[in-house]
């Protein structure tokens, strides 16, 4: 029988199945039984005459009518989600979900986190430190409200305002050959064994792409995802590397490492704000933006 109108509960249905790829597991975390799981999306599939998922092999593929479908679905159901916390005054004791790539948040979410529970001691901040990649995939699957990273992230459906920056610096172990050179430049760089973080992360997409702006392509013989990792690398004389200035300054004014001045590259970046364009923006949200603006 075709139903008469499609709910916010088949939309929540089917956001579980999309994101489980998977009948059985999405009535678990849903609490239903998997007939009823099964009939709501035959529900809106018979509703706008599409096909959602295609059932091969015992595993569901969304069709891209659903790959379509989803992006809207998600935020009707993060903004219905939001109208209900509202009305139930949720927003004094509700939950922020903030992300952070490492440097920022490392640095600069700590006071920022610090600051807004003072003014808001009934929010509860869950922080999630990762790379950009990561940040990016959670921004999008509403796992998160706001992140905070450095470099930007290339979505058509995130919202990215500069409100920082930092800029990387090259560092050496000490007694290196570069050390006793008038001036180093970017060619200078790639005749020693170089460390970086890892494919994936706001630091090395900078960088690939800084080096690439001037015909160069990055070979790195060490990557990690730890910084402290890499400088302790530096240290023992295994290579050179580019991090951020406020990651090592410790470690330079430490005489752990040293640093020199790329005389051919400013290697100034930007760190945005992000938050996807259809998120709620309640006002816990907006308050810790504003924030951030002001730092």
């Amino acid at each position: 029988m075709r139903v008469s109108t499609v709910t916010i509960r088949h939309i929540k249905i089917f956001v579980q199945v999309y994101q489980m790829r998977n009948i059985t597991r999405a009535a678990e975390s849903l609490h239903m039984t998997q007939p009823a799981v099964t009939r709501a999306i035959h529900e809106m599939e018979d509703y706008y005459g599409v096909c959602l998922f295609e059932r091969m092999s015992r595993r569901l593929s969304p069709t891209e009518t659903a790959n379509q479908l989803y992006a809207q679905a998600l935020h009707i159901v993060d903004l219905f989600d939001a109208m209900d916390r509202e009305l139930r005054n949720w927003d004094s004791f509700g939950i922020l979900r903030v992300g952070a790539s490492i440097t920022l948040g490392n640095f600069l979410l700590p006071p920022l986190v610090s600051q807004f529970q003072k003014d808001h001691p009934n929010t509860t901040v869950q922080v999630t430190i990762s790379n950009g990649g990561s940040l990016q995939r959670k921004l999008l699957d509403n796992q998160l409200d706001i992140a905070l990273v450095e470099g930007w992230l290339d979505d058509v459906n995130l919202h990215t305002e500069e409100f920082h920056h930092d800029r990387m610096v090259l560092i050496v172990p000490p007694g290196h050959p570069l050390l006793s050179q008038k001036a180093v430049n970017l060619q200078d760089i790639q005749l020693y064994p170089l460390l970086l973080r890892e494919e994936g992360s706001a630091g090395r997409r900078f960088l690939n792409e800084f080096f690439s702006a001037h015909g160069m392509v990055l070979h790195p013989t060490w990557e990690s995802v730890s910084t402290q990792a890499l400088v302790k690398a530096v240290t023992y004389g295994i290579g050179i590397s580019l991090l951020p200035e406020q990651l090592v300054c410790q470690d330079i004014a430490d005489g752990h490492v040293c640093t020199l001045k790329i005389e051919d590259a400013n290697l100034t970046r930007q760190h945005y704000l992000v938050w996807h364009k259809n998120k709620y923006l309640n006002s816990s949200l907006r308050s810790f933006i504003n924030l951030c603006r002001t730092k």
